[in-house]
């Protein structure tokens, strides 16, 4: 039933990173060799820290060469006898500044083979902004309001060339900079000082770089060219992490990707996730994000290579509803991401209501999207993506009303969710982005509530991804959200089990009927047939998958979070009541 090698199969897919059981993709393997995981996954989807990586929990890929310090080439084979297919990302918009490429840049500057394989911001926008004190091109009005912000500040991240100049480059995403303690010889090419002065300058920098203080702020009491000399000094020990914007106009970034999709086809991918694709195409007086035509042109490009390669794309997307992206992504052939079911399931558990979720799944199946669902997952619960949106003059509503949007959030929030924002070009928040949070306690650590939603969520269209520690009714780590400093926030739902946890899980109810659900959905032959809404009151759900004869029945109350699911596997029934 999955072995159709063209297609997504209509099975279930585990998303975990390769350490999320245990220590190593071994662990996992060994998880889904419990007999209790008989037949629960059909795919897994492996988070990039399968690659080498530096930053941001793997999205910022050095090499997608493996990480052999959590994958062995024996992983690969025990999968592949499992009968599970892979799912990979690649980071279509970013490297690491530790990737082959932006190293020999920064070693080489402008005789550098990869000068144009990344984004020089100055370069860019030259003739179209003027110089700031600190060297850098600040676009005109005009274009820099069309920017979609990530983060605060401007996307750059200034980096030391050779020449001893600092460059900076286009960086969307995430960076880190981290300043190291300078030591008294660090100034032995100072001749202008004296053992004294010296002494003096290096404890204030010292006791700047202790409290996490901007160096170049300091009054050093010294004249400005031999502060800049000092200053050059504290730079050139400094380390840098970040997700550099590559150039899509660059023939190498295009063969690039050549040698990565056939990189990752030779690990056993068969699906492949486009992550961060709507930034890689940029143009002046245009957004960054998703800029047309020249997103589909890039997009038609990479469906090219992967044809080549046997490799099924999932193009990745947040976006409002009411600005129709997902409905552009899928008339193109693609399938798309349900963003939406994540908030849309807090909403209709809290309201007791259906008629958001039933228009979502109308809205699927009258269009035939291809979907990938989920609940939880590495990143936050999409709340920007349930909004309406103007477009040319006119607005289109959203599949929430503004005020129920922020109720989600707020409830979120008040289980101990976590908040990720977007800004505007001044550092201005303009938005929402998403909540962290682990599911279960954005659903007030409720088991029947995640119960229900996972029944609902695997009789929904498409293809069921499944966080790992959502099955396992994970709850929210504070600690280490608070241990990994800012940008921390998603951390809070990646808590790594041990095989002892996972063994301690399946004594536990919520766990085993989980399981059990989900091998329903990943093994009856109705989820392959035709979904159909039947009416309800308000408060209820009831869906009803048929195929050949095969049936799968869902009957759930919204107020009470108690379902029955009735199957009909070719003339055998059985009723099952949670």
């Amino acid at each position: 039933m999955h072995n159709d090698r063209n297609t997504i199969p209509n099975g279930v897919m585990l998303n975990a990173y390769p350490d999320s059981i245990g220590s190593k993709l071994r662990d996992t393997i060994k998880m889904l060799q419990l007999p209790e995981f008989k037949d629960a996954f059909s795919l897994f989807y492996i988070l990039p820290t399968f690659f080498n990586s530096d930053l941001d929990r793997g999205f910022s890929v050095i090499d997608y060469n493996l990480n052999k310090d959590l994958v062995a080439q024996e992983d690969l084979k025990a999968l592949e006898e499992l009968n599970i297919m892979l799912k990979f990302d690649i980071v279509l918009n970013h490297l690491s500044v530790a990737s082959p490429q932006f190293k020999d840049l920064l070693k080489n500057g402008d005789n550098s083979k990869y000068k144009d394989f990344f984004i020089n911001w100055n370069t860019f926008w030259k003739g179209n902004g003027k110089i700031n004190a600190e060297g850098i091109v600040i676009p005109n009005e005009e274009f820099l309001s069309k920017l979609f912000m990530r983060k605060s500040g401007l996307p750059i991240l200034k980096v030391p060339f050779p020449d001893g100049s600092k460059q900076p480059y286009w960086n969307t995403f995430y960076q880190k900079i981290t300043y190291h303690k300078i030591a008294l010889q660090d100034f032995d090419s100072i001749t202008e000082l004296n053992a004294s002065q010296k002494n003096e300058i290096l404890n204030k920098v010292n006791s700047a770089i202790d409290k996490n203080e901007d160096v170049s702020d300091l009054d050093l009491k010294i004249d400005s060219k031999l502060q800049q000399k000092i200053l050059s000094i504290v730079d050139g020990k400094c380390t840098y992490l970040g997700q550099m914007d590559v150039n899509a106009n660059s023939e190498l970034v295009w063969e690039f990707y050549d040698e990565t999709l056939a990189k990752v086809k030779s690990f056993g991918c068969k699906v492949l996730r486009l992550d961060a694709f709507a930034y890689l195409h940029k143009e002046i007086g245009q957004s960054n994000f998703f800029n047309k035509h020249g997103t589909w042109n890039h997009l038609e490009r990479i469906r090219q290579i992967a044809q080549k390669n046997d490799l099924i794309l999932l193009p990745e997307i947040h976006a409002e509803y009411g600005l129709n992206l997902h409905d552009e992504v899928a008339e193109k052939g693609y399938q798309i991401y349900d963003f939406f079911l994540p908030g849309l399931m807090i909403h209709i558990l809290e309201k007791s209501n259906n008629k958001a979720l039933l228009n979502w799944i109308n809205d699927i199946l009258e269009n035939d999207y291809k979907v990938v669902n989920m609940l939880g997952c590495h990143d936050g619960i999409p709340v920007l993506d349930l909004k309406g949106k103007e477009v040319n003059g006119s607005y289109n509503k959203g599949l929430l009303e503004d005020n129920e949007i922020e109720q989600i959030m707020d409830t979120i929030m008040e289980r101990g969710g976590r908040v990720k924002n977007l800004y505007d070009p001044s550092g201005k928040k303009i938005s929402y982005y998403q909540v962290n949070a682990t599911y279960f306690s954005a659903l007030g650590e409720n088991e029947a509530k995640l119960l229900l939603a996972r029944a609902i969520q695997l009789f929904m269209p498409g293809i069921p991804q499944v966080w790992y520690l959502d099955i396992f009714a994970g709850k929210n780590n504070y600690k280490a959200a608070d241990e990994a400093g800012a940008g921390g926030h998603k951390e809070i739902n990646r808590t790594t089990l041990s095989l002892d946890d996972i063994k301690a899980g399946l004594k536990t109810d919520i766990v085993k009927n989980q399981l059990k659900l989900i091998k329903l959905r990943n093994t009856s032959k109705a989820f392959l047939g035709q979904l159909k809404v039947n009416a309800s009151i308000d408060s209820e759900i009831d869906l009803i998958w048929t195929n050949n004869g095969c049936s799968a029945h869902l009957q759930a109350n919204l107020k009470a979070y108690n379902f029955t699911i009735t199957v009909n596997d070719e003339g055998e029934n059985t009723v099952m009541s949670f």
